[in-house]
């Protein structure tokens, strides 16, 4: 009988040991709002904030694609020129033969082109 009523106050103090933490946890009011953020470091503000650059880096950013654009540009027009200077100094029948091959592949590659498609959109219903 003395053991019984041993074990029952041990058991009952031990139960009041444990539960001393868990009430301290819950007793202070400034304490996190969200345990998963201290638990699992999750911020509670998920802004995302934008990092500007600083003027000389975008004043750069902005020369240099203005640069690139003027170069892509004087490429296209040295291009054309080239080309427009290679017909002009053919003979006139290798002109014609010239025009008349341009005619066709443009031809060629329109239908190849309609082809393509057509074979995609078959292939594109058959897996649909």
């Amino acid at each position: 009988m003395k053991n019984l009523s041993l074990n029952k106050f041990i058991m009952i103090l031990l139960v009041f040991v444990l539960m001393i933490p868990v009430c301290e946890a819950q007793r202070y009011k400034r304490s996190l709002r969200n345990p998963e953020r201290y638990l699992f470091s999750k911020s509670l503000n998920k802004k995302n904030t934008k990092v500007r650059e600083s003027p000389s880096v975008m004043k750069a950013k902005k020369k240099q694609a203005a640069s690139e654009k003027k170069a892509d540009k004087e490429y296209a027009d040295y291009v054309k020129a080239s080309r427009k200077r290679a017909v002009k100094i053919q003979s006139p029948e290798v002109q014609a033969r010239m025009l008349n091959n341009r005619k066709q592949s443009d031809l060629n590659y329109k239908e190849k082109k309609k082809k393509l498609a057509e074979n995609s959109r078959k292939t594109g219903r058959k897996y649909k």
